[in-house]
């Protein structure tokens, strides 16, 4: 928040804006994302639409969880899938920021198909235990 206090108030009040702070806060805000999601989803912290589920039972929650996951599952691969390309295409161009400090760009871009795995992981221990809950083993 102090960079972005600070790369405004520069280039409004001085009239001089900053050549790295926004491309930093770009990078730092993926990698937020990208961390945040796995932890929300492990601590099953994500907004849920409430009006068919927050008053139905276990097992109805576990149904509508197991019914949507195969949207979630083919959102997750083609993210690590499109995420992997763009980031070795990354690589293999050198891509650099444009601006006095180049900044390399892909490893940020590799965060988000190591992250989708990573709530590709999540997400399957979490089907796994809505399947446990519709057999009524869970």
């Amino acid at each position: 928040m102090v960079f972005g206090v600070t790369d405004v108030f520069m280039r409004y009040a001085l009239n001089a804006p900053s050549q790295w702070i926004g491309t930093t806060l770009q990078a730092a805000m993926v990698l937020l994302a990208c961390a945040g999601g796995v932890y929300a989803l492990q601590h099953d912290s994500f907004v849920k639409l409430d009006l068919f589920y927050a008053n139905a039972s276990s097992r109805k929650q576990a149904l509508l969880d197991v019914l949507t996951a195969p949207f979630a599952i083919l959102f997750l691969v083609i993210l690590i899938w499109k995420g992997y390309v763009a980031a070795s295409l990354s690589l293999m161009l050198n891509q650099h920021t444009p601006t006095s400090i180049p900044i390399p760009i892909y490893p940020i871009k590799f965060v988000i198909p190591v992250t989708g795995g990573l709530v590709l992981l999540v997400f399957v221990k979490h089907l796994i235990r809505n399947l446990s809950t519709l057999l009524g083993r869970g």
